[in-house]
């Protein structure tokens, strides 16, 4: 009787353990999400937002700004915009973007903007991929996971340089 007893608190335990690291897994993902969806949705829903080019003039050692030219019907010129500096840009350059509504502060659009939106979600995935493999032993998912992280993250580094 004591075998029965050990082996279904050997049991409870492992399955508590698959239960929390599944918990931790989805905590991660959805932490990449959230911190994605912050600029994803300006980049990826452009419908009815300001949309047009940025010269870039002058980068400090947090922002870059320069005059806001319109593309979108119903978009205003600006003198100066403000746009973040970790997205890989140069003084000259002339860059795509997005305004957020109500401010002078404009996101990168296209293809390089899309994958700059989405890069916490692949730290995300590489991370989850460690604790998938580690602690709920699917190794499979986990390099699936962890490779699309990987992807991701080197993508948008290419095309951000």
């Amino acid at each position: 009787m004591p075998s029965a007893v050990s082996s279904r608190g050997t049991l409870a335990l492992l399955f508590g353990q698959r239960a929390l690291m599944a918990v931790v897994t989805g905590l991660i993902l959805v932490g990449g999400v959230w911190g994605s969806w912050g600029t994803a949705q300006y980049v990826m829903l452009t419908k009815g937002r300001e949309r047009g080019t940025v010269m870039v003039a002058d980068c400090s050692q947090d922002a870059c700004t320069g005059p806001y030219r319109p593309v979108s019907a119903g978009s205003v010129a600006r003198p100066r915009v403000r746009l973040d500096t970790s997205v890989g840009v140069r003084t000259g350059e002339v860059l795509t973007v997005v305004v957020k509504p109500g401010t002078d502060e404009v996101v990168r659009s296209g293809p390089a903007g899309v994958l700059y939106a989405w890069l916490p979600l692949g730290g995300a995935l590489v991370l989850a991929g460690v604790v998938v493999a580690g602690g709920l032993r699917l190794r499979r998912t986990a390099w699936v996971m962890g490779g699309s992280g990987l992807a991701l993250v080197t993508a948008a580094f290419v095309a951000l340089h």
